[in-house]
């Protein structure tokens, strides 16, 4: 699945090498980062869609969404294989999702209090 960017990344990766970038941003780092990048809209939608849900219920919403797919992939994909870290790294971007939203309500509700005069509890 990956082999058409395949050869694109690895040459993005030789280039940012050669001018200074670590070089332990490699493939997994980057694969990983895409892991967690591609759950954070499940976590901010989740959230969003069931506010009153405890911000665990929505991480176990993303632990069953992404054993969901990569138990699709061990079944059905030959091309690629299933994985713990992305179950781990999709299940991290869900809870940063969440957490976004919970950090934008507190700050509103600071906000709005302030504005009220309310104090701050």
């Amino acid at each position: 699945m990956d082999q058409p960017i395949q050869d694109t990344l690895a040459t993005l990766l030789n280039f940012l090498h050669r001018h200074g970038v670590p070089s332990w941003l490699d493939y997994h780092v980057v694969e990983s980062s895409a892991n967690v990048l591609m759950f954070i809209p499940l976590g901010i939608l989740a959230s969003m869609a069931f506010p009153t849900r405890a911000w665990w219920v929505i991480a176990g919403f993303g632990i069953i969404v992404s054993t969901c797919m990569e138990l699709g992939q061990l079944l059905f994909i030959t091309a690629r294989f299933s994985s713990v870290v992305d179950v781990v790294m999709n299940t991290l971007g869900a809870v940063i999702g969440v957490a976004a939203v919970l950090l934008v309500a507190r700050r509103r509700r600071a906000k709005f209090a302030y504005s009220e005069g309310i104090p701050n509890r």
